[in-house]
């Protein structure tokens, strides 16, 4: 029993984790704050105009390169491919070439919204994969790894995956809903100079 307490404390801590997060998300609120970040040493941090940046990834299984990409929310598995293929952009994407499109305000505002809330969600859910790696991390490394939790976190870690995903794929919905036809096609004859 006392060798399968850190076992337990550590579930515990988890699904209060993922309890809260749970009704955070049913209840529509949410923190624009990235609080993943509050838990790195602070040699490690360097402070630039941007957001954090991570020189070495803390979370052994995380490269540096993919832990500043979920700390940051930014862009990786090409989640959005089978939207942009299909005349589907992203939201950043049209705001970048906004001049050109001949954006009115209506648009670009409709067009911030969008790309702060896919913004939200990758770093929401970016913090969430790198809590669940330290989670997987800690298990194997104090040999309190079984089939039950390989299992739970292998699921959440895919959970969250289809999250991000959702996220990319529905911002781009909402743009190519936001932009006319012709707008499109001109943001996609601009991206391929």
């Amino acid at each position: 029993m006392i060798k399968q307490l850190p076992l337990i404390v550590l579930f515990l801590l988890f699904l209060t984790t993922a309890k809260a997060q749970t009704k955070a998300d049913s209840t529509g609120s949410h923190s624009h704050l990235d609080t993943t970040a509050k838990h790195l040493p602070r040699k490690n941090i360097k402070r630039s105009p941007g957001p954090l940046v991570v020189p070495h990834s803390p979370v052994k299984t995380l490269s540096d390169v993919k832990y500043n990409t979920l700390l940051k929310g930014g862009d990786f598995d090409d989640m959005a491919l089978a939207a942009v293929l299909n005349h589907y952009p992203l939201p950043d994407s049209a705001l970048k070439y906004k001049v050109q499109l001949g954006l009115n305000p209506d648009q670009i505002s409709k067009l911030k919204d969008v790309s702060s809330v896919l913004h939200r969600k990758k770093v929401e859910m970016g913090g969430n994969i790198i809590h669940n790696e330290k989670m997987l991390d800690t298990l194997f490394k104090i040999k309190q790894a079984d089939d039950g939790t390989i299992i739970f976190y292998t699921n959440r870690y895919g959970l969250y995956l289809g999250e991000i995903r959702n996220a990319v794929l529905q911002a781009c919905y909402k743009t190519e809903n936001i932009l006319s036809d012709v707008q499109i096609k001109k943001l996609e004859s601009l991206e391929k100079l």
